[in-house]
């Protein structure tokens, strides 16, 4: 057993030491390893953007570049997502989270702007709540504090369904929830839409469903009381999987919280991404 840590110990070391500025880092947590996927660029605050599931950091591209005008956007994909390692489930949020934190830990060295869409949602209001030393301000886009019986038994559903059908099996209903019908029929909708599409397919099964069993195992993201910092909600008005009123949920939830919403669907950022940018930097500028 000592020996076996020992070799632990130090190949930790190596691959610590081995690890690049371009954009892969090795994170462990207990047994399970995940190495994250990352772009770095800009200069100024940090702000750190977490996807959708389903997708990878390319989901925030326009946001990205404009904010990278003016404040350093550190964006990632999440464990099972894009670029990033697949580890064996199951997964749950807290390993998200703990993720989110070593990346911050590790890149930023600085409490940073957080902001999530969806699943990145989730884990920005579990990562201020658990690791508030690292969360300078916080924005919550598109999605809840609380999970219903409903939503985890469809969450374990989709699960099912993916590993039986596939990604793409699945992915023009997605689609249909992710976009309001009136940006798909639109010839930039189509293309941005076609590009999240494509990326949504190539997420491996296994981790996509072991994302979706990670909620359907969660009641309620966390004591989101204890939210200290700054925090703005985003919501789509259009929003069939995250209706308004739980993000209006949300607002209530933690002290000070503000409220903003967006012509759009769940994918906002993707959607209304000048809208969505400036929102943040309107609300980091008053932190």
């Amino acid at each position: 057993m000592i020996g076996f840590q020992w070799k632990r110990n130090l190949l930790k070391l190596f691959v610590y030491r081995m690890g690049t500025m371009r954009g892969k880092r090795n994170f462990w947590r207990g047994f399970g390893m995940s190495q994250l996927h990352f772009v770095k660029q800009g200069t100024g605050p940090v702000v750190v953007l977490s996807h959708a599931r389903g997708c990878d950091l390319s989901m925030w591209d326009a946001v990205a570049d404009l904010l990278a005008k003016k404040f350093t956007v550190l964006r990632y994909d999440h464990r099972g997502h894009g670029h990033s390692s697949v580890p064996v489930g199951p997964y749950t949020l807290d390993a998200f989270v703990d993720d989110a934190a070593a990346l911050i830990e590790e890149h930023a060295r600085m409490p940073v702007h957080f902001v999530g869409l969806s699943l990145g949602g989730l884990v920005g209001q579990s990562l201020a709540v658990r690791y508030p030393q690292w969360v300078r301000s916080l924005v919550v886009a598109n999605a809840a504090s609380q999970l219903n019986v409903d939503t985890r038994e469809m969450w374990a559903e989709r699960a099912q369904q993916v590993r039986h059908y596939g990604m793409q099996g699945v992915a023009d209903r997605m689609l249909r929830r992710w976009f309001t019908s009136a940006f798909l029929a639109s010839d930039v909708g189509h293309a941005k839409a076609a590009q999240v599409l494509a990326v949504f397919n190539r997420t491996p099964v296994a981790a996509y469903a072991a994302s979706c069993e990670a909620m359907a195992q969660l009641s309620y993201v966390g004591d989101n009381r204890r939210i200290a910092c700054p925090t703005l909600v985003i919501a789509g008005v259009h929003d069939l999987a995250t209706p308004l009123p739980q993000s209006e949920a949300v607002v209530l939830g933690i002290s000070g919280a503000q409220l903003q919403t967006l012509d759009a669907a769940l994918m906002s950022a993707v959607e209304r991404p000048q809208e969505f940018a400036q929102l943040l930097a309107n609300f980091i500028r008053k932190v």
